[in-house]
């Protein structure tokens, strides 16, 4: 299952916010700076790539089909993107294996953009995962926000982390939401099944966007694992016990969000212990993504005060 957001042609959802960006463009007011806000895998990143097919290949063979929401596979600006060769297309973006995005990628976007254009079309620069940012990095992209060539776009994504007020108030905030119903109708399109036949109903919340989903789907598939007999429980201590997460970014980001879920459908209000662990364990891990801590402790002992406690 290809998850990666410059991959997928249908935008399933999102409608009304692409043709809202899709109407500013014509009216030629299209904003230079986009933050697109809102959960880790709702279709964020989905729509700008749709946004960037829209404007690049205007004019173009095979343009965007905006009746359908859809990219042509064949459409020259789409093939480039695939290829990374497209002139008019920067993606920033955290390194496998880094732990966040450094100042050397964003000096080296500087170059690049004060070199000339290949041609009159707009450029774009998608920065994914813009709480990945370290201070270095902010400061030397807030030199470019404020004063951006002609002609050349920024979209940033931000999954409802807090960010630096100086590089949020250089933006315009674009709120990008989907209820549970549209989460989980999107999720089964995509799927073009229903996602309950695969899942155990334990290892779902009413927070869960299609983009998690998907990504735990993808990865029982990988490692032969059937959703549908293990409980929320036993899958946290396979992935923990296992370590797979040490080598995959995703499976650590799934791991997170399975412990999110389990503290989601355990907590209540009579269970202080709980509560105090849910409290202790979710500064544990933002001071983890924050400060490149160890993350395999933090789990252990997860395991050991929540899972076994």
């Amino acid at each position: 299952m290809n998850l990666n957001p410059s991959n997928q042609l249908n935008l399933f959802g999102h409608h009304t916010e692409f043709q809202k960006f899709s109407n500013l463009f014509l009216n030629r007011k299209l904003p230079n700076k986009i933050l697109l806000s809102g959960e880790k895998g709702i279709g964020k990143s989905t729509l700008a790539y749709h946004i960037v097919n829209y404007v690049l290949s205007d004019n173009e063979d095979l343009s965007y089909d905006i009746k359908n929401f859809t990219i042509n596979p064949k459409n020259k600006s789409f093939k480039l993107i695939i290829n990374k060769s497209n002139p008019n297309f920067i993606l920033i973006d955290i390194n496998d294996d880094k732990k966040s995005i450094d100042i050397n990628q964003i000096r080296n976007l500087i170059i690049t953009l004060n070199k000339s254009s290949f041609n009159n079309k707009p450029r774009f620069v998608l920065i994914d995962n813009i709480e990945f940012l370290n201070i270095n990095s902010v400061n030397a992209l807030l030199k470019i926000l404020e004063e951006p060539n002609n002609n050349i776009y920024f979209i940033l994504i931000n999954n409802n982390k807090r960010i630096l007020p100086t590089l949020k108030s250089r933006c315009l905030n674009f709120k990008i939401q989907l209820s549970s119903n549209q989460s989980f109708e999107i999720t089964n399109q995509i799927l073009n099944d229903n996602f309950m036949n695969l899942i155990n109903e334990d290892l779902i919340n009413n927070y869960s966007t299609p983009g998690k989903i998907l990504n735990l789907i993808d990865f029982a598939n990988q490692n032969d694992i059937d959703l549908k007999e293990i409980n929320l429980k036993e899958l946290i201590k396979k992935v923990i016990m296992e370590k797979k997460y040490k080598k995959d970014p995703s499976i650590k980001h799934l791991l997170y969000y399975l412990i999110e879920v389990y503290f989601r459908k355990n907590i209540s209000i009579k269970n202080i212990k709980l509560i105090n662990l849910h409290n202790y364990f979710v500064k544990k891990i933002n001071n983890a993504k924050i400060f490149n801590l160890d993350d395999e402790t933090l789990l252990m002992e997860f395991d050991e005060r929540v899972l076994d406690g």
